[in-house]
């Protein structure tokens, strides 16, 4: 960046002493001007009178969130903004989640100036290297080789910066790569570019995304793709790529840059990992505890003067149920994301499972007057090889959800069937359903919604997470279609022919 040339920064927080914090640090930057807004929505009104090109978001604020916000930045058309999220809560879903919907970077609080400064100068960098991809454009540079023995200002930018950038052409043979790409791989230094990127990423899945950019096969200029390469099994790399187009709408090839959210995988790893002992320990005396309330319980009788102290008693021993089945929940998490869930991989027919399920929480369905039926669209399914312990959480989750969101009267339907070489089973009801500002939230942990019709009803908000978790080991997809007074639909698609480890 040139002397001339100013470079504005917005901090959106709702904590003063972290605006004022950062303003303080970012201000000693060359050629920077920081301004700060305590919120989302002001923070969003200053954006809509001054361009900034780099905006730190506070993920957690009231009011509009930063994911809200965000989503809001990256509608502003014509605009280029790199967006950098702040936040407390360090899981690697956030982190990821933040860069599925266009965030440039991530920083945990606390954080010192020192990571500040390293964050916010690398995007600085990001935005030198657009400038001058520009002014490499205006000159007209033949072809994307070319790149690589360029003696410019973007070359050497590119060679520079501290995340790993890689560049193919449309046959997916690699044309740049700087040495952060070659460290971050484990490469040697003097490897040089011309082989397919297969011959430098041990990653098929990989290796095929970055091969459909390079096409453009299934990527439009507009759209950035993200993929998660994990190393040696300990190192963690989140990669996102796009389309080289010419004006003319040619496909030149791909570039894509790659970051090292290793640190933030090991502490996601180390908070599963005390989630699980801690759960563990607290499983054992929690049951002791209810079993003995029962015992009181059943020795009290009938005992009309000792009314108030069964009442006390019942409700103690609700709530201690209820903490075991959140404990349970956990420990299902824990083991999900761990990738050992399963222990009892085998062939299971899922007709035959979904009618057991529906046979057994029938009684339940009943006691709401609720009719809960299963459809079979076809006389024969093809087995899945699996741990029948998960697809009975999949299912029985999805199927208890359905009636406990369903008034009296209701109408519960589980139906199966093959769509596409998958097999499908959708989990309907007539229900209260979803609200739509709702529904890209129900996957999250905890997350409940709350409404005239569901405050009474009791849950942990961790059904659904499993059971996404466990569709996705499953190598499978689960959808959602709601409507609120219409009630709500879940699809799993799950593929026959994958053998199945969860």
């Amino acid at each position: 960046m040139d002397d001339s040339q100013t470079m504005k920064i917005l901090v959106i927080d709702d904590e003063q002493d972290i605006r004022e914090g950062c303003v303080r640090v970012l201000k000693r930057i060359k050629g920077c001007e920081v301004s700060s807004a305590p919120n989302g929505t002001e923070g969003l009104g200053v954006l809509q009178k001054e361009f900034f090109p780099v905006v730190l978001l506070d993920l957690k604020m009231p009011g509009l969130d930063g994911m809200e916000v965000l989503q809001e930045i990256k509608k502003m058309e014509g605009r280029e903004i790199l967006v950098i999220i702040i936040t407390g809560f360090a899981t690697v879903e956030t982190a990821i989640e933040a860069m599925k919907h266009g965030a440039y970077d991530f920083i945990p609080k606390p954080f010192d100036p020192t990571q500040l400064r390293i964050v916010v100068e690398r995007a600085l960098d990001k935005i030198r290297l657009t400038r001058e991809a520009e002014m490499l454009e205006l000159e007209r540079q033949k072809t994307l080789a070319d790149l690589d023995t360029e003696k410019s200002r973007i070359s050497a930018i590119v060679k520079s910066l501290p995340i790993g950038v890689v560049v193919t052409n449309n046959a997916g043979q690699v044309v740049l790569m700087n040495p952060s790409f070659k460290n971050l791989l484990g490469l040697d230094a003097g490897r040089v570019p011309g082989e397919d990127i297969s011959s430098y990423v041990p990653d098929q899945g990989f290796c095929d995304l970055v091969n459909e950019i390079s096409r453009c096969d299934v990527i439009e200029d507009s759209e950035e793709s993200t993929y998660e390469l994990v190393l040696d099994g300990n190192k963690f790399l989140m990669t996102r790529g796009r389309p080289v187009l010419t004006e003319s709408g040619d496909c030149l090839g791909a570039v894509v840059t790659l970051g090292d959210i290793s640190s933030i995988r090991i502490l996601d790893q180390l908070k599963s990992e005390f989630v699980a002992k801690v759960s563990h320990e607290l499983r054992s005396p929690l049951s002791t505890i209810h079993e003995q309330l029962g015992v009181v319980l059943k020795d009290m009788g009938e005992d009309v003067d000792a009314q108030e102290d069964q009442y006390i008693l019942s409700r103690a021993k609700e709530k201690t149920s209820g903490l075991i089945s959140l404990i349970g929940d956990l420990l299902d998490l824990s083991r999900i994301e761990s990738g050992g869930l399963a222990h009892n991989i085998q062939r299971v027919p899922l007709d035959e499972l979904l009618k057991s399920i529906v046979d057994f929480l029938g009684a339940r369905a009943k006691a709401k007057d609720q009719t809960l039926s299963l459809s079979l669209d076809g006389d024969s399914f093809p087995p899945l090889t699996a741990d029948p312990l998960a697809l009975e959480s999949v299912f029985g989750n999805l199927v208890t959800n359905a009636i406990n969101y369903t008034g009296e009267g209701g109408r519960i339907e589980v139906s199966m069937s093959m769509e596409s070489g998958l097999l499908r089973v959708a989990v309907a009801d007539n229900g209260y359903g979803i609200e739509e500002r709702h529904q890209a939230k129900i996957f999250e942990k905890f997350y409940r919604v709350k409404d005239e019709n569901t405050r009474f009803i009791t849950g942990t908000g961790l059904g659904l997470p499993i059971v996404k978790g466990l569709v996705e080991q499953l190598g499978g997809e689960i959808r959602l279609d709601s409507a609120p007074g219409k009630g709500t639909t879940f699809t799993v698609l799950l593929p026959v022919e994958k053998q199945h480890a969860v």
